[in-house]
């Protein structure tokens, strides 16, 4: 195993769903949020351990991400806690509970950052997507209120469909609004949105493009997520990949925490490791036999095992456990769940790029 991908050490970054409750109804959400949630969330103590167990292998960034976490009664003294113990503590949210009352006192419990979603410039695109009319004004409103708090911010936003003409958009709305952190977000089949249609390959391959094209901005973060081949477009393009590190980071350097407390090698691979309620997060870490596979390159199957980028790749594991490998079925149209057989190593099914024969040729 190479340096940096094994479980000696504690992960880089940690996403605990903190709830399933959400006031809006996204097409895509991975864990198929909704207002009344689900039963079995960690509660406050529980959560506070699992606080602990995590400082316990290292201080990683740990989002509190949802659902929506601003609907978690105690979520500010698990923020505090957490920031007390010494974790850089992020949130991800939808915006729209955010209040100039509400961003003083994410400032204060010592979370660093929030991230808000903005898929489109277009509210009635935004609101479409998320399944609520008026969430796209919140969201900026909540962006808004976070600055006046002095709370840094990056706009996530998802990528769907042919057009990838919104990410110039957005990074151009967001810089209005003083962001200079943004994430883009491709689809992964999974949750609520296993059965949307994913991006032709040819067209993730443009959309990427115009994402690190924006990395050449002076003070702008960017990064193309769950599209892990970034890596070797970047390099194409001239820029330094060792910017963003590994392209798909599920397992060696990021984990994710289910409300129950499932740990799963990322948000949009549905596949438990181990329970926080039955053993130590650190022990899942460091002693699961998937995520030791997952942290071992020279493992990987199909064109991905033969790539000279695998090992700053990685291809998506998600898209390699969820859907069928034959394109014309899961990449570009409607996906098909190939169940819980799915191999986490096998090829990402919905990357272009054929090791050896050049690349293919895009926007």
């Amino acid at each position: 195993m190479e340096r940096g991908m094994n479980g000696g050490s504690g992960p880089r970054i940690v996403s605990w769903n903190v709830t399933s409750r959400c006031t809006l109804a996204c097409a895509h959400c991975s864990i198929d949020a909704s207002r009344d949630g689900s039963p079995g969330d960690l509660d406050t103590a529980a959560g506070m351990a699992l606080i602990d167990q995590i400082a316990a292998v290292g201080r990683p960034i740990l989002i509190l991400s949802g659902g929506e976490p601003l609907l978690r009664p105690d979520i500010f003294d698990l923020a505090g806690y957490a920031a007390g113990r010494g974790l850089r503590v992020a949130m991800g949210t939808s915006g729209v509970l955010v209040t100039d009352a509400v961003a003083g006192r994410i400032r204060d419990a010592g979370i660093r950052k929030v991230a808000v979603s903005i898929d489109s410039t277009d509210p009635g695109v935004h609101d479409a997507f998320r399944g609520v009319d008026g969430a796209w004004e919140q969201a900026v409103n909540g962006i808004r209120a976070l600055r006046r708090a002095g709370v840094p911010v990056q706009i996530n936003a998802s990528i769907g469909g042919p057009d990838a003409g919104e990410v110039d958009g957005i990074v151009a709305f967001g810089k209005s609004l003083g962001v200079r952190d943004y994430q883009f977000f491709f689809l992964v089949p999974t949750g609520r949105g296993k059965d949307l249609a994913d991006i032709p390959p040819e067209s993730s391959e443009g959309a990427i493009g115009r994402i690190l094209a924006h990395a050449r901005d002076p003070g702008l973060s960017v990064r193309p997520t769950c599209a892990p081949q970034f890596v070797r477009v970047a390099a194409r393009m001239g820029l330094d990949p060792a910017l963003w590190g590994r392209g798909c980071i599920a397992g060696t350097a990021y984990c994710r925490i289910t409300p129950a407390g499932d740990v799963t090698p990322c948000p949009y691979l549905p596949l438990p490791v181990g329970s926080v309620r039955e053993e130590a997060f650190g022990e899942i870490w460091r002693g699961s036999p998937i995520l030791a596979a997952l942290r071992d390159p020279d493992r990987l199957g199909g064109k991905c095992g033969r790539c000279g980028y695998r090992r700053t790749c990685g291809g998506c594991r998600a898209r390699a456990y969820g859907v069928r490998r034959r394109r014309e079925d899961s990449c570009g149209g409607a996906v098909r769940s190939s169940g819980p057989g799915g191999d986490i190593l096998a090829e990402d099914p919905c990357c272009p790029y054929e090791p050896g024969q050049g690349e293919m040729k895009h926007d």
